[in-house]
C-alpha cells in the first residue's frame, strides 16, 4: 500500500546526527528501565493467537491474484501478492478485523493494536534476504519460526531451501489468510504453473539493481489502466502439496501466540528464528524477548533485521540493544549495518547460557 508510518515522514526531517551522543546514550538506557518496571502492562488489548489451517481447495485464495517477484543473487524467486490490489479490493475481500478498509481509510501502515503494517513487505527485509544469499545459508533440516512474518518472504525462502517445518506468525488473522497463506502457495508452484502467456512475454521487464556485487531483480507493479482489470495468475490444486505440509500458520498477539503453541506436547523449539522490523514500539519488547526466550531451540539464532530508529513510534534498535543487554539473556551481534540514510541493520541473538537453556 502506499501510505507510511509517521515517523517515516518525520525520518526525512530529522537529523540523527543533530542529537547529542551522550545524551542519546542516557536517555535511551533510563527508557529501557522503565519499559522493564512496567512489562506487565499491556500497550494495547491482548489479541488471541489462534491457528489457521490453509483451505481445501487452495485454488481459491489465487483465484483473483496479481503477483511481483523478487529474485536476489542466487536465491530462488520469490512471488508475493501485489499490495496495490489489496488497497483497491480491500471491500471485496474477507476481513473480519476491518484493517483493509481502515488502513485505507486512514492512509496509515499501522493502527496500534489494530493493524500493525503485515500487508507492507518492509525494506529491512530485503536487507535479511540478502544477508542470508551471501552467507549462503540453506536451512537444511531446520526448525523455522517467521515471526511477525507479514507477507512471509524470509519463512518462503527457507521452506524452499529445505527446512524440515516452517510457522507463520503475524498480529492480524486478515494478514495470514489474505497474504502469507496464499503467497506460501503461490511459491509452492512450479513458474510455469502459474503464468499466462502474456506474464511469460513480460519477464525481463523489472528493473535490475546492483548493490554491493548482489542483484536483485525488482519486477514492476502491474497497474490498472483505464479500467482494465490487470493480468491474472491462475492456481494449480496444491491441497496435497509436500511443502506445504511443512507450514503452519498462526494469528495474535505474541504474548496469547507463545501460551497457544506452550500447549503443544512437545513444546516447539525452533532452530532459527526471523523477525524483521518487529522493534519499533518500546511497549513491546519485554512481550517478544519472553516469545524468542521460551521459544528458540539452546543453540538456535534469532535474526532480526532493523532500523537504528522508528521516529514518532518510539522503538530502534539502540533501545532493543539496551533493554537485551539488562536482560542477560542473549548476545547481540551485528552481522550487516547499512550507512546510509535512515541506517538499517541485521542483528543477531543468541543465548548466553547454551548449557543453561538445554535444561529448560
Amino acid at each position: 500500500m502506499s501510505f507510511c508510518f509517521n515517523f517515516e515522514v518525520l525520518a526525512q526531517s530529522t537529523n540523527p546526527d543533530d542529537v547529542d551522543g551522550n545524551e542519546l546514550q542516557s536517555d535511551k538506557k533510563e527508557k529501557a528501565a522503565k519499559y522493564m518496571e512496567d512489562e506487565a502492562k499491556p500497550a494495547e488489548p491482548v489479541k488471541e493467537a489462534k491457528e489457521h489451517l490453509p483451505l481445501s481447495d487452495p485454488q481459491l485464495l489465487l483465484w483473483d491474484a496479481v503477483t511481483e517477484t523478487v529474485t536476489i543473487g542466487t536465491l530462488p524467486p520469490l512471488h508475493y501478492l501485489n499490495e496495490t490490489v489489496f488497497e483497491k479490493t480491500a471491500s471485496e475481500r474477507e476481513d473480519e478485523e476491518k484493517i483493509l478498509s481502515r488502513t485505507v481509510e486512514q492512509r496509515s501502515d499501522l493502527i496500534s493494536g489494530v493493524y500493525e503494517g503485515g500487508l507492507k513487505v518492509w525494506e529491512c527485509t530485503y536487507d535479511l534476504l540478502e544477508l542470508i544469499e551471501k552467507e549462503g545459508e540453506t536451512f537444511g533440516g531446520k526448525a523455522v519460526l517467521d515471526l511477525g512474518c507479514g507477507a512471509g518472504l524470509l519463512g518462503i525462502l527457507a521452506l524452499q531451501r529445505g527446512a524440515r517445518q516452517i510457522h507463520f506468525q503475524d498480529y492480524n488473522s486478515t494478514v495470514i489468510e489474505q497474504l502469507t497463506v496464499p503467497n506460501v502457495i503461490l511459491n509452492c508452484q512450479e513458474d510455469d504453473e502459474v503464468e499466462s502467456e502474456e506474464d511469460k512475454e513480460r519477464r525481463g521487464e523489472g528493473k535490475v539493481q546492483e548493490e554491493d556485487g548482489c542483484k536483485k531483480k525488482v519486477t514492476e507493479k502491474l497497474k490498472i489502466k483505464d479500467g482494465s482489470p490487470p493480468t491474472k495468475k491462475r492456481a494449480a490444486d496444491l491441497s496435497q502439496h509436500l511443502l506445504l505440509a511443512k507450514c503452519r500458520f498462526f494469528s495474535g498477539d505474541w504474548s496469547t501466540f507463545l501460551a497457544l503453541v506452550k500447549k503443544e506436547d512437545p513444546q516447539p523449539k525452533y532452530d532459527i528464528i526471523f523477525t524483521s522490523e518487529t522493534i519499533y514500539n518500546t511497549a513491546y519488547y519485554p512481550t517478544l524477548h519472553e516469545t524468542l526466550h521460551k521459544l528458540l531451540a539452546p543453540d538456535g539464532l534469532v535474526y532480526l533485521a532493523t532500523k537504528s530508529h522508528y521516529f514518532g513510534v518510539g522503538g530502534g534498535l539502540h533501545l532493543f540493544e539496551t533493554f537485551v543487554e539488562q536482560r542477560g539473556v542473549f548476545s547481540l551481534d551485528h552481522l550487516w549495518d547499512g550507512e546510509e540514510g535512515l541506517q538499517r541493520h541485521v542483528v543477531i541473538l543468541r543465548f548466553k547460557n547454551v548449557k543453561e537453556n538445554l535444561i529448560r
